[in-house]
């Protein structure tokens, strides 16, 4: 397999974008070109395209290409300032833009936790784009309003967002060497969010979308494309409900997977799984 880092122009950003192609991919023939399925994975909070990292091998070893990047915020030349910046619609035309500037017509796409919410999001409005759509742990954006209006447990699990949003949180979450967020998150996304203005972009996500009428903000459409839905049952932050209640907003084939004993960092803890369903969910049979 081989692994290329490259940057990707969008507009004003830059993305830091990393493909990769099993060793036994066609070769294009003079100017003709060769299709090759293609993957691209969308990462989450706080960690970036490094999440995917045990994942990754797996896929090239079942014949797919890979594409993961780091998303705005996460990559330092597509960190804007401002809330407003940080709306889903724009994190969702930063994914068109990546797709058209590396000449993908069309790839399976994967999204966990944020990453997951924009991959939703993604599949209502672009779905010519897609072959396919693998959420993991974030359900459709309408189920999780569901879940947040029919019981308690959503609102218990979506009880940290309000210090995310709050003035000044980005002091509190990096003092005494990040001691909060290292209680809750993977260690190794801890010195991204050290870079200068990396935490606030990241929590800027939070700020420019669950504020004021979250769910006029957050509304996505129904689903066409072929979905798997990934939930892990001890997941702190993302209920059965919401990830149950996605297939409502399927208007295809939908597959429930759940995992037992994974809590919400699924593609680091359960990378063999999702790279199974991944691959399941890539075959046109």
């Amino acid at each position: 397999m081989s692994i290329e880092q490259r940057t990707v122009q969008v507009g004003d950003f830059t993305f830091e974008v990393r493909i990769g192609t099993p060793d036994d991919a066609p070769k294009p023939k003079g100017k003709k070109k060769v299709y090759l399925p293609t993957v691209l994975l969308l990462h989450g909070f706080p960690h970036n395209r490094d999440c995917f990292n045990d994942v990754v091998p797996k896929l090239l070893d079942a014949g797919l290409r890979t594409v993961v990047f780091n998303q705005r915020g996460y990559s330092a030349g597509a960190r804007p300032k401002g809330v407003e910046n940080y709306l889903i619609e724009h994190l969702v035309s930063d994914v068109i833009g990546v797709l058209d500037a590396l000449d993908l017509p069309h790839v399976l796409l994967v999204g966990h936790d944020w990453g997951g919410l924009v991959a939703w999001h993604v599949a209502a409005k672009y779905p010519q784009r897609l072959t396919g759509l693998v959420a993991v742990s974030t359900g459709h954006p309408s189920a999780i309003t569901d879940a947040l209006k029919s019981g308690e447990d959503q609102r218990n699990k979506s009880s940290y967002i309000p210090m995310f949003i709050a003035e000044g949180s980005e002091e509190k979450l990096l003092a005494r060497d990040a001691v909060l967020l290292r209680r809750t998150v993977p260690a190794d996304a801890i010195a991204p969010l050290q870079e200068p203005g990396a935490l606030t972009a990241a929590l800027n996500w939070y700020r420019a979308n669950f504020t004021g009428d979250i769910g006029a903000k957050l509304a996505c459409g129904p689903i066409e494309v072929p979905t798997t839905m990934i939930w892990s049952d001890g997941d702190e932050a993302l209920g059965r409900a919401q990830a149950e209640m996605s297939g409502r907003y399927v208007y295809s084939d939908f597959r429930f997977c759940e995992l037992t004993g994974v809590d919400h960092w699924v593609p680091e803890k359960a990378p063999a799984a999702v790279a199974s369903e991944v691959s399941l969910r890539s075959s046109p049979f």
